[in-house]
């Protein structure tokens, strides 16, 4: 079954990557949410889609509390998304003023996972691939089954068999990338199958009439 993925929540309805987008993209009925993790001064792991406000500010320079409130932690944000599977992407891209070329933001939301209990609803991605085979690392070290994905901005040749032999689950290219040899490689070599989308609801009734034709 493909799986409706919430694209920074219900995104095109609410403001993205908020507790009312992800709430909502619940409601709806999509299967699992997108969300993105960035981390702050002062250690905490938050939820938002660029390394700076739009105020200017460095999220990596400010502390928790100074935050605007619509930007939540990570953890809130996994509780609003009860009911579904989670797409944790963690950005941590060296062409981003953010960037820690020790990934150890990949260890702190690795803990924070792990310490909720629930391995299974949680598929851990990013553009550095560096950066998954880290998480991939933590989680069998850990011996819990958080799934780990790749995005790219470009197809390689021999994707399908690099993330099987690195114990990836799944391959999150650029829509425009995705011809039908890639969806086919992917099918083969078992990965996930979703959807990620701003509008969850018109991709459950598109999938839903699919489903009904004869």
């Amino acid at each position: 079954m493909t799986a409706i993925i919430a694209h920074r929540g219900a995104s095109r309805a609410e403001r993205e990557n908020t507790i009312e987008a992800f709430v909502l993209a619940g409601r709806l009925g999509a299967q699992a949410v997108e969300l993105d993790v960035r981390r702050t001064v002062d250690g905490a792991l938050v939820v938002h889609h660029d390394p700076m406000l739009a105020d200017g500010r460095l999220i990596a320079a400010c502390e928790l509390a100074s935050l605007p409130d619509h930007v939540p932690s990570l953890d809130s944000a996994l509780d609003a998304c009860a009911g579904m599977w989670v797409n944790v992407e963690i950005k941590n891209d060296p062409e981003q003023p953010d960037f820690d070329d020790s990934d150890s933001i990949a260890d702190d939301t690795m803990r924070e996972l792990i310490a909720r209990g629930e391995p299974e609803r949680w598929l851990i991605s990013a553009f550095r691939i560096e950066t998954i085979d880290r998480c991939r690392s933590i989680a069998d070290a850990a011996g819990v089954p958080i799934r780990t994905a790749w995005l790219t901005s470009a197809v390689p040749d021999g994707v399908t068999e690099l993330l099987v032999a690195r114990g990836h689950s799944a391959l999150h290219p650029w829509v425009k990338l995705l011809g039908r040899d890639v969806i086919e490689q992917c099918h083969a070599a078992g990965l996930i199958d979703g959807i990620c989308t701003n509008v969850p609801d018109v991709a459950l009734r598109v999938v839903a009439g699919l489903a009904e034709r004869p």
